[in-house]
């Protein structure tokens, strides 16, 4: 147990990436925490937004490859804020402190639905140029717990704790799978009460996506085709709400691909980032990109788009043979 926090990787992102602290509210007590790497000439960089279990590193293996190839990523873990509105606001005001006018955003499960609630809430004057939504959802009321949002406040931690364990996978999954679930668990366990519970109210809050707000911000909607908390209803209506959506599917990767396919999911973040290079929103360094490593992008988006036709083929079929 615990392989990823004692892994050369994990100890060598923790003693070479600082952790800030950055407060932007009237009230103090409400911190945000944050991972910034890579070149600070990059005014338009990728910032992740964790799930409800998640702190701002569940996302190093994203910030030592991305920065290493000449990327600006932010990875960040929310203050305690208890509506949608109320964090979008704080969320706008910790860009502005940063200065930053765009910025690409990676969201996962609630950090993507909490990156889909900014777009749509800045979409008079654009602050999101672009999404990466990884086993995401668009609708609260998915989770069937929107009469119970209101009292996760009052819920003791261990309570807490026991529900979002519930979505954790339980049955055999592979060693890197599960070293990407103890680890989230163990990153569970530093959390306090009021941080849980007010991810929990904003994960379950009754409240939807309005697509017609974020239309032109270009989309990547990354799953899995293994278990994972999302259901197959939740992912078709993201598929719905976003028709003209990259789609990025990795085979298996469970609820936490960022951990245990870290690979998969770099490539398809690079894959995405790359439709901006040459612009001002571009997320790396002019300098950092060599001929090759365009060439070796171009043939990996060629495989990729080959092998989702591939699976999406076998899903057609499996889908036939079934009926």
């Amino acid at each position: 147990m615990g392989e990823i926090k004692v892994s050369p990787d994990y100890n060598w992102f923790r003693s070479t990436v600082p952790l800030k602290k950055i407060i932007v509210d009237d009230d103090d007590s409400k911190v945000w925490s944050l991972y910034d790497a890579g070149p600070r000439s990059i005014r338009c960089p990728l910032i992740f937004l964790p799930p409800v279990s998640g702190t701002a590193d569940v996302f190093f293996q994203q910030i030592l490859a991305l920065t290493g190839w000449g990327y600006r990523v932010i990875a960040l873990q929310y203050p305690v804020y208890w509506d949608h509105l109320e964090f979008c606001d704080g969320f706008r005001k910790l860009l502005d402190h940063l200065q930053l006018d765009k910025v690409h955003l990676f969201g996962a499960s609630l950090g993507g639905f909490l990156a889909q609630k900014f777009a749509e809430y800045t979409h008079k004057s654009p602050r999101v140029h672009s999404l990466i939504l990884c086993n995401s959802f668009s609708d609260t009321s998915i989770f069937n717990q929107t009469w119970t949002a209101n009292s996760f406040w009052l819920m003791p931690a261990f309570m807490l704790k026991k529900i979002v364990l519930g979505n954790f996978a339980s049955g055999p999954v592979d060693p890197e799978m599960a070293d990407g679930i103890d680890f989230m668990v163990d990153r569970l366990e530093s959390l306090g009460q009021s941080e849980l519970a007010s991810r929990l109210t904003l994960n379950c809050q009754n409240s939807y996506v309005e697509p017609h707000k974020i239309r032109d911000v270009p989309v990547t909607i990354m799953d899995v085709f293994d278990q994972s908390a999302l259901s197959t209803e939740a992912k078709e209506e993201m598929y719905k709400l976003y028709p003209n959506a990259r789609r990025a599917h990795l085979k298996t990767g469970g609820n936490f691909p960022y951990l245990c396919r870290s690979a998969e999911v770099n490539l398809y973040i690079q894959i995405h980032l790359l439709q901006f290079r040459g612009t001002r929103y571009a997320a790396i360094d002019p300098s950092m990109v060599s001929a090759e490593e365009l060439e070796v992008q171009k043939i990996s988006l060629h495989n990729s788009s080959e092998q989702e036709e591939d699976r999406l083929s076998l899903c057609d079929s499996n889908r036939i043979n079934s009926q």
